[in-house]
């Protein structure tokens, strides 16, 4: 039963109740794992090694970890803010509308996705929630592509506007990512560069008269999931995000926790590393490498998410041990004033699945459109 459903049959109030009772779990730390932080560096010490004690002292340790990350990635361009969705074509679908667009996520690039509207936002005249999805193409979450990845047609169906973007023609000439501003000549690493393309993708959306710019989230599976988790971490407008198993600590054991390829945080101009794990015959170049030498990890970005929500819809790349790299966010949080906004559910199998599935949806509905949070997400650092 959906957000939209309860919206309809129910109070606001009793919609965020229901949603909360089914994924209030998935912010529980495991008793296991609670109080356990692993051998991940805290985010809570400044460089200098000082301890960070008050919400003040943490807008200072976030800017450094900030400025440590693009310092080592590549600076962003200005961001694309003035921006709107130009529509190529409209079809009615069901009980929306389909709309194929286009904006500019680089300065020198033109990409084109889909902007799905709940006929009742067209009707009403209202502005909803909305959720960008992300992913190798845009067609998958519109329902043209792999089972249980159809995230922007489940939402939609629930009642946010949901927006669409893929890297088709990379995906297609097997280089993945996004290159500013070029591939032979990159000067940010392609992970940081689609999560700049998301932030131009946010301010697009924003933009939209049908859309509350304060209730927009992202999400994304393996891939996707990394994309998302990046943009949601180093760009602070977006609300809420969910990361579908995308491998949220570094592993250099597990093929699909593949930071180290070029096409993430290993670029070097090409031609390129054979594709696959790191050895002695095949090793990582780029700032992948440096990274793991100065024992930084992601956890550090997950940290700069505070205050705002965040789910990992974990597979068999985020097992329940990655609780170790949640607990340093969780106190992030605890020092911000801050409960149940780290969350974590896990699957056997990297695939999404129905229940894994619904529990993001439900995740949505209770920090967008319930009282989960709301006027609370967002950090306010972003320009």
């Amino acid at each position: 039963m959906g957000g939209l459903l309860f919206a309809q049959g129910q109070s606001g109030a009793l919609a965020a109740e229901a949603d909360w009772d089914v994924i209030a779990a998935d912010f529980v730390v495991p008793e296991k794992y609670l109080g356990d932080l692993g051998d991940f560096r805290s985010p809570l010490k400044f460089k200098d090694g000082k301890r960070v004690e008050t919400a003040q002292d943490w807008q200072r340790r976030r800017g450094e970890i900030l400025e440590y990350w693009h310092g080592m990635m590549g600076q962003w361009p200005a961001l694309l803010k003035d921006q709107k969705l130009e529509v190529v074509s409209s079809s009615q679908r069901e009980d929306f509308i389909q709309y194929k667009i286009r904006f500019r996520w680089l300065p020198n690039e033109v990409t084109e996705g889909y902007l799905l509207v709940p006929n009742q936002a067209k009707e009403n005249k209202e502005k909803l929630p909305a959720v960008i999805t992300v992913y190798y193409e845009p067609e998958t979450a519109i329902g043209e592509g792999g089972e249980l990845r159809d995230f922007a047609y489940q939402l939609v169906k629930r009642g946010f506007v949901t927006l669409s973007i893929g890297t088709k023609a990379t995906t297609e000439a097997k280089t993945y990512a996004l290159y500013w501003p070029g591939i032979k000549d990159a000067k940010v690493q392609p992970m940081s560069m689609l999560a700049y393309a998301a932030a131009n993708a946010w301010h697009a959306l924003a933009n939209h008269e049908l859309v509350d710019d304060k209730r927009i989230g992202i999400v994304g599976h393996s891939y996707g999931g990394k994309w998302a988790m990046f943009a949601s971490c180093l760009f602070d407008k977006f609300a809420c995000s969910a990361w579908s198993d995308p491998g949220i600590v570094f592993n250099d054991e597990h093929q699909s926790v593949n930071y180290w390829e070029p096409w993430y945080l290993g670029y070097y101009p090409p031609p390129w590393r054979k594709r696959g794990m790191v050895s002695k015959e095949n090793p990582s170049f780029g700032v992948y490498p440096k990274l793991r030498k100065q024992g930084h990890d992601l956890h550090e970005l997950h940290a700069l998410m505070a205050p705002r929500p965040f789910l990992v819809s974990g597979g068999s790349a985020d097992i329940p041990d990655q609780w170790k790299a949640l607990n340093h966010s969780i106190a992030v949080n605890r020092l911000l004033g801050r409960k149940d906004r780290v969350a974590m559910t896990n699957r056997p199998k990297h695939g999404p699945t129905l229940k894994s599935n619904e529990h993001i949806y439900r995740f949505f509905e209770h920090f967008l459109m319930g009282d989960g949070g709301r006027g609370n997400l967002t950090t306010d650092n972003t320009d």
